[in-house]
């Protein structure tokens, strides 16, 4: 499987008492390669575990690879940022939208069904997501 992958998924990874802990080490079975994500969702999932060293070990044992640039679609992430002013999105769903553009054949991997159902890639496509049963 490749995929996007989004804060949610990668704090369900790391912690075994999250509801969607089973669910995420089971999606990480699956993966063929590496899945791609943003500085933006690091930092946050550093944040919501409390221990920036587990979402490095992430990286150094090949679970995620960073794949995007803030700079290179500032032009990009604006225009999301207009069209969903009303949902306030952070800066992390901002850029997953924009990979998702940029790597077509990748699912988002996330446990915010809620929010990346709204979200379109190229203004009308629904993003494909990997999402836990009862998301």
């Amino acid at each position: 499987m490749k995929g996007i992958a989004d804060t949610g998924f990668l704090v369900a990874f790391a912690n075994r008492s999250d509801r969607y802990h089973e669910w995420a080490v089971q999606v990480a079975e699956q993966i063929t390669a590496p899945l791609l994500t943003c500085e933006a969702v690091l930092a946050e999932a550093a944040f919501h575990l409390g221990d920036l060293g587990v979402v490095l070990m992430m990286i150094e044992e090949g679970l995620i690879s960073l794949a995007f640039e803030c700079r290179d679609h500032l032009e990009h992430l604006e225009a999301l940022a207009q069209r969903y002013a009303n949902r306030r999105p952070d800066l992390a769903d901002l850029c997953l939208i924009r990979m998702s553009e940029l790597y077509p054949r990748h699912s988002v991997v996330t446990v915010d069904l809620e929010g990346f159902r709204i979200y379109r890639r190229n203004k009308r496509e629904a993003i494909p997501l990997v999402c836990p049963p009862g998301a």
